[in-house]
């Protein structure tokens, strides 16, 4: 276990002199760079509040480390898509190939943070830090809680001691692994949770205590790359319910779909019928995972469904958007059945 940082922003060079670390923030937009008609207006346009006015709003964040802002896009995060996706990644990668900064800090929408966190978990081939961070309330706000998000984010961004611990969520004094983070509530500032594995750390004002390491697989550690793609392969989820019918499985077959993910009702439970068009699914080569849609918990193995028989793979502790963002990096990898299931163990 890790003890208290301070996130004074230093980094020792190979002559032993100390510089502040070099933070490259990467905005893309979100109710952290939203605006709305008045501070007390719930409505609001997100994305719309460019880099440098959000790093000029933070008092004291320059302190914290050499700062550059990059505008990469500017949308609510509902918007993000696979090609952003690969955009992030190869940029990430390259400013940490380049030795152009010591960390990285994404702003982003609350909405899919998540994803976009587990995915650069994965595929980022370096130990430096890339943080993500954001906020439930927009820029224009009464009271905005982006401010002190970014202040933090840069603050772990820029500390030696986050090395190592793959992408990290910070919103709300709270540290997350990528892999563990979950937003919980659609409007309560404290939304973001980590079931099961609980907290990576905090950080109060910049100043960082850091409680655990990832426990899974990530970065360079990986064995995943999208270097070179284009594209990710289609990866549909289905969201299970009482009486679910066996056509929304075909018709995500038929549209393309490579792999599908089941939010299943509890350990990952679908309708027979349901369950016999996921295993045709299976037969002809889709890769199908159960997920739950419970907040919370592990999908087993052959537990209340037969998985060997039916071709399925189970989802272990990834959610199902989680579990959406493995598959479709071992689809790119061309990985069989077998090997997606060992993956989610060890991802």
């Amino acid at each position: 276990m890790a003890g208290a940082g301070t996130a004074l922003g230093s980094r020792v060079g190979g002559s032993g002199d100390t510089t502040m670390s070099r933070v490259h923030l990467l905005a893309t937009g979100g109710t952290i760079a939203g605006r709305a008609g008045s501070g007390v207006e719930p409505g609001y346009r997100a994305g719309e509040v460019a880099v440098e006015s959000l790093i000029d709003a933070v008092p004291g964040l320059r302190a914290l480390a050499t700062l550059r802002g990059e505008q990469v896009a500017q949308v609510g995060s509902q918007d993000m898509d696979d090609g952003l996706w690969l955009r992030l990644a190869a940029r990430v990668n390259a400013l940490f190939a380049g030795d152009e900064a010591d960390g990285i800090v994404i702003t982003h929408g609350t909405d899919t943070v998540e994803e976009t966190g587990y995915f650069l978990h994965l595929v980022v081939r370096s130990a430096r830090p890339v943080v993500l961070t954001g906020a439930m309330r927009p820029a224009t706000s009464l009271s905005p809680d982006g401010p002190l998000n970014l202040y933090n984010a840069v603050a772990v961004a820029a500390d030696p001691e986050a090395h190592g611990r793959g992408a990290i969520v910070v919103l709300n004094d709270d540290l997350h692994c990528a892999r563990d983070v979950t937003k919980s509530s659609t409007t309560d500032v404290q939304t973001f949770i980590s079931p099961g594995p609980g907290l990576l750390g905090t950080a109060r004002y910049g100043r960082i205590r850091y409680f655990r390491q990832p426990t899974h697989r990530h970065s360079a550690a990986s064995g995943f790359s999208v270097d070179g793609l284009e594209r990710l392969p289609r990866v549909d989820i289905l969201y299970a319910h009482a009486h679910m019918p066996p056509d929304l499985v075909r018709a995500s077959v038929a549209n393309g779909a490579r792999g599908i993910i089941v939010a299943g009702m509890g350990n990952g439970n679908v309708s027979t019928e349901a369950a016999g068009a996921l295993s045709e699914a299976a037969e002809a080569g889709v890769v199908v995972v159960r997920s739950t849609r419970v907040v919370s918990g592990d999908v087993g193995r052959n537990i209340e469904m037969d998985d060997d028989t039916l071709g399925f793979v189970a989802a272990d502790q990834l959610n199902p958007q989680k579990s959406r963002v493995l598959l479709q990096l071992c689809l790119a990898r061309g990985m069989d059945r077998l090997a997606v299931q060992e993956a989610f163990y060890r991802h």
